[in-house]
C-alpha cells in the first residue's frame, strides 16, 4: 500500500520520556507516516523494550538522533520546531498550518515539555481534548493531521460517504485550455 505523496519533510521526537512502549509506538507511527528522522532529548527509555511496540524496527530505516539535553538539540537548517503541549495559549491542532519542514516534539504525559524546550519552539500546538492523551496517540494525531494537510487527497464529498474511486486528488495538475482574456489580448499571444 502506497501512502499519499506529501510536500516537505518532518521529524518527530520526545523529551524526557522514560516509557519504552510509548517511545516504540511513536517511532513505529512516525515510520508509517513517512518521517524523515526521529529524535529523543534526555530520554531514559530502553531501546530493547521499545522494540516490543516498534515492530517495524524504525531505527533500522529512519535516522534516530539522541540528544542529551535541550541545548544539544540540533535540527536541519530551516526546520521549524513544533511543540505539542496542552497549554491554554497553544494553537488548536485543527487550526494549525503545518510548516513544510517541521520537527514535532512531545513530552512526558505528567510533566509536559520543559520551559527551555518550549522557548526553542517556533510553534506550540494542542490537541483539543479534555485532558492529556497518551504520548503515542498524541503523536499519531499530529502526524495524521499533517498528512491530511500536506498530502494530496481528493476533496471530501458534501454528503456522507467517500470519494468515488479514480477521482483526482485536489493537488493533482489541472487541465487547462487556451487562455481566456476579458478585455485585451496581449501581443505575445499571437506569437
Amino acid at each position: 500500500m502506497q501512502g499519499a505523496s506529501s510536500r516537505g519533510y518532518f521529524g518527530i521526537g520526545v523529551e524526557g520520556v522514560s516509557k519504552s512502549a510509548n517511545v516504540g509506538a511513536l517511532l513505529r507511527t512516525a515510520h508509517a507516516f513517512g518521517a524523515s528522522f526521529c529524535f529523543t532529548i534526555g530520554a531514559g527509555w530502553d531501546s530493547r523494550a521499545a522494540r516490543l511496540a516498534d515492530t517495524a524496527d524504525t531505527p533500522a530505516h529512519v535516522p534516530l538522533w539522541r540528544f542529551a539535553s535541550v541545548e544539544d538539540l540540533s535540527l536541519p537548517a530551516g526546520c521549524a520546531l513544533v511543540g505539542v503541549e496542552l497549554l491554554e495559549d497553544a494553537v488548536p491542532l485543527p487550526s494549525f498550518r503545518h510548516p513544510s519542514a517541521a520537527a514535532y516534539v512531545l513530552g512526558p504525559e505528567r510533566a509536559g515539555l520543559s520551559a527551555p524546550l518550549l522557548a526553542r519552539c517556533r510553534h506550540v500546538v494542542r490537541i483539543p481534548s479534555r485532558f492529556a492523551l497518551n504520548l503515542a496517540v498524541a503523536g499519531a494525531l499530529v502526524l495524521y493531521d499533517r498528512m491530511l494537510q500536506h498530502g494530496r487527497f481528493a476533496d471530501r464529498p458534501v454528503g456522507s460517504g467517500g470519494v468515488p474511486a479514480g477521482a483526482e486528488p485536489a493537488g493533482s495538475p489541472a487541465r487547462h485550455g487556451a487562455p481566456r482574456f476579458r478585455r485585451n489580448v496581449p501581443d505575445w499571444v499571437g506569437e
